[in-house]
């Protein structure tokens, strides 16, 4: 009974010195996961106020706010253990085997959900902004961790994968404030070619929501068969008008102002 009671004090006793030479670890350790617990929260508020802002429906915003608070946490937990002299590479070498199984397995669900995350920080457009992305043009209605949605210009509604939206080239209309329209056009050789580029000028210039700087301007480039080939250049503001009008207006006042003035469009 001694003797049992000796080998059971002295595995307290190696209990007992193995944790007062490692208590300055241990302390790391448990200050470490504080601070994770701590800066999990801070990061977690972050995303939350951030994409408030960007007026993210709630279920996205509460799966991307806890998804930044578990990871930290998770990096504090592998942190900790290590500070604390605890081997945890066997442990990342199993999360690591893990995550790469799950990740093949789901590479177009993984990618399209990444691409989400980074589009919903990286902010390339807005809700309500008008957007091309592809052969698609319209206006962003919606934008979760799987696909961006736009209604294009001509009603219909189109679902994108965020893989897709990522990888290529976006064009935001709504992040401009002035656009340049050019019309192209043709008029009869024997017309005077100063004439044309003033009455031109003079008529767009006149036309609601057209810039004075830069002001229109007229660049003939063909010649040929009777006719010169000519662009009309002018710039609008997308804040006035959008660039339907603008085109409409203008091809209206080009063709009023040169049948006035006795010029022959081709």
């Amino acid at each position: 009974m001694d003797e049992v009671l000796q080998n059971l004090l002295d595995i307290l006793q190696a209990w007992w010195d193995s944790a007062i030479e490692k208590f300055p670890q241990l302390i790391a350790g448990l200050l470490v996961f504080i601070l994770s617990l701590f800066l999990a929260r801070l990061v977690s508020k972050l995303v939350k106020r951030t994409l408030t802002r960007r007026k993210t429906d709630p279920e996205t915003l509460l799966l991307l706010s806890r998804l930044a608070r578990w990871t930290i946490i998770a990096l504090g937990i592998v942190l900790a253990l290590q500070q604390a002299g605890q081997d945890v590479s066997a442990l990342l070498t199993g999360l690591g085997i893990l995550g790469f199984t799950i990740g093949f397995a789901l590479q177009d669900v993984s990618k399209n959900f990444i691409a989400g995350i980074l589009l919903l920080v990286q902010q390339p457009f807005d809700l309500g902004d008008d957007i091309q992305v592809g052969d698609y043009s319209g206006k962003v209605v919606e934008v979760d961790l799987r696909a961006t949605e736009i209604l294009t210009f001509d009603g219909r509604r189109v679902t994108i994968p965020n893989g897709d939206v990522f990888t290529k080239p976006i064009i935001n209309f709504s992040r401009t404030t002035r656009r340049r329209i050019a019309l192209d056009l043709n008029v009869a050789d024997d017309n005077d070619l100063e004439q044309v580029r003033k009455t031109a000028q003079q008529a767009i210039g006149n036309l609601p929501g057209v810039l004075a700087d830069p002001p229109p301007s007229v660049a003939f480039h063909t010649i040929g068969k009777g006719l010169v080939g000519l662009t009309i250049y002018y710039w609008y503001d997308t804040q006035a008008t959008e660039e339907t009008a603008a085109k409409d207006s203008g091809v209206t006042a080009i063709k009023n102002a040169f049948q006035s003035a006795s010029i022959d469009i081709r």
